[in-house]
């Protein structure tokens, strides 16, 4: 595997995408002309490349106790210092392409990029595994905007919203590596609890996210909800139930975790079809 291969896998592909996507999503929502767009697009792009390359580099001695092939890190096929330099590089890159859309959407930007380093840096091995993602997801709606030419942050909803979402990734995220975390010491909250209770929380969770947006886009008023955002409600409700019946049925496994990514980009749908204002 070629070096920028390699770097490119051990991103966590998947997420950074879907997360880079998500951003648009936002930005298109609060009106952001496609220029800043872009920029965002691209500032969480280099900041999600920065999360996951460092992640796998730290945990590349672990990766490699649990002989994990899917780790090109721990493979081997790229070494340890020029892991650190491109997430270090893309940190960089995220912060400077942040600051562009001014010293607002920067400083959020590196909340959100400084609670996910420390997730990697030890966090997740703890019961407060899950602050991170209720930090850095809470804070992603504001991400767009306060990018736009007049910032401001998102209201409380759409931060209720973001951070529920980011409970749901977290919570589903590591069933598949459960067992190989164990056997390296790794305990976070979901470990603590469980597969099936750290699903079914996760299926809540994001039924309640999508609950914020349909009401908090309506502006308590549901009666003024279009009918797109309704079925798009009701794919995110169906996508979790689906959830919780795969944790009860089968053995964790990584279609746990995409389907959460599916509600995840419901939610962006139906965020999208209801044409907020996210700007409070």
């Amino acid at each position: 595997m070629s070096t920028p291969g390699a770097l490119w896998r051990s991103s966590h592909p998947g997420p950074t995408s879907i997360v880079t996507a998500l951003a648009l999503a936002f930005g298109w929502a609060a009106g952001l002309d496609p220029a800043r767009a872009g920029l965002l697009a691209l500032a969480v792009f280099a900041g999600q490349l920065s999360v996951g390359i460092s992640n796998d580099a730290i945990d590349a001695p672990r990766d490699r106790m649990a002989s994990r092939p899917d780790k090109p890190i721990a493979r081997g096929d790229v070494g340890l210092p020029v892991a650190w330099g491109a997430a270090l590089a893309a940190l960089a890159a995220a912060l400077m392409l942040s600051a562009l859309l001014g010293w607002r959407m920067l400083a959020a930007h590196a909340l959100a990029l400084g609670s996910a380093w420390a997730y990697n840096a030890g966090l997740k091995s703890t019961a407060a595994s899950i602050v991170p993602f209720l930090v850095s997801f809470g804070i992603f709606p504001s991400l767009a905007t306060l990018s736009a030419p007049q910032p401001a942050f998102a209201p409380p909803w759409a931060w209720i919203a973001g951070a529920a979402l980011g409970a749901a990734v977290h919570l589903t995220n590591v069933l598949p590596d459960l067992d190989q975390d164990a056997a390296t010491g790794v305990r976070g909250l979901p470990h603590r609890w469980g597969p099936r209770v750290a699903t079914t929380v996760a299926a809540c969770a994001v039924v309640a996210g999508a609950v914020m947006v349909l009401i908090g886009s309506a502006g308590g008023d549901l009666s003024g909800v279009s009918a797109v955002s309704w079925v798009f409600f009701a794919g995110v409700v169906v996508v979790a139930a689906a959830t919780v019946t795969a944790a009860f049925l089968r053995p964790p496994s990584r279609a746990l975790f995409r389907l959460v990514m599916l509600a995840a980009l419901l939610l962006a749908a139906q965020l999208i079809a209801a044409d907020p204002v996210l700007a409070a």
